[in-house]
């Protein structure tokens, strides 16, 4: 793992997927709520691989309370799979101090040194009817679980962003990875803390 070596004013994120699930969009709202919402300065960085859908597809988003000069991620803080392909490729550049978060039916990350944290965002789409909605499912995990953009921001950036008369429905699939992120937090502080039930 790397050594990090930015300070807590910049957020390194990486998210990787497959081209097809949305990854790009996550890291556009991601910045739009980052500058828009709460005032910070972000970039966005996005790769494809050889073919658009199915290929390899990364989104680099760096946000900061600062100018930024360089807007490839090199190391990243967070770092989002939505791919074992994309987890195989990218784990090894997780910065030290960093978190990984992955849908847990499509990664397998094995022994990993660092925090994951795991949610069934593509069931959880299937679920609601709408499998292509496991992108705004993680982005709410994400906001929820790194407080990298706040939850109001992130949740304006969808609205602004997702196709017209399908807002509530996207506002509904965020809320849901918001939820979700939450209860896991409130699992594992209170996991931390040797209590137990509700």
């Amino acid at each position: 793992m790397a050594k990090e070596k930015e300070g807590a004013t910049r957020k390194e994120i990486l998210i990787a997927g497959f081209g097809g699930q949305g990854i790009i969009l996550v890291g556009r709202i991601l910045g739009q709520a980052a500058v828009l919402g709460d005032h910070k300065e972000s970039t966005l960085v996005q790769a494809y691989g050889p073919e658009a859908r199915g290929g390899a597809c990364s989104a680099q988003v760096i946000i900061s309370e600062d100018t930024i000069h360089y807007p490839y991620v090199r190391h990243p803080h967070i770092l989002v799979c939505l791919s074992q392909s994309g987890f195989d490729r990218f784990i090894d550049q997780l910065s030290e101090g960093g978190v990984l978060l992955i849908d847990q039916d499509l990664v397998k990350p094995g022994s990993v040194d660092a925090p994951i944290f795991s949610i069934p965002a593509t069931r959880m789409a299937e679920e609601l009817g709408r499998k292509m909605m496991a992108n705004i499912i993680m982005l709410g995990f994400i906001t929820a679980v790194t407080g990298v953009v706040s939850v109001e921001a992130g949740l304006n950036a969808v609205i602004g962003s997702v196709p017209k008369g399908t807002e509530d429905v996207n506002s509904a699939a965020y809320s849901k990875g918001c939820d979700y992120g939450f209860a896991v937090l409130k699992g594992r502080k209170k996991k931390a803390t040797g209590k137990t039930g509700a």
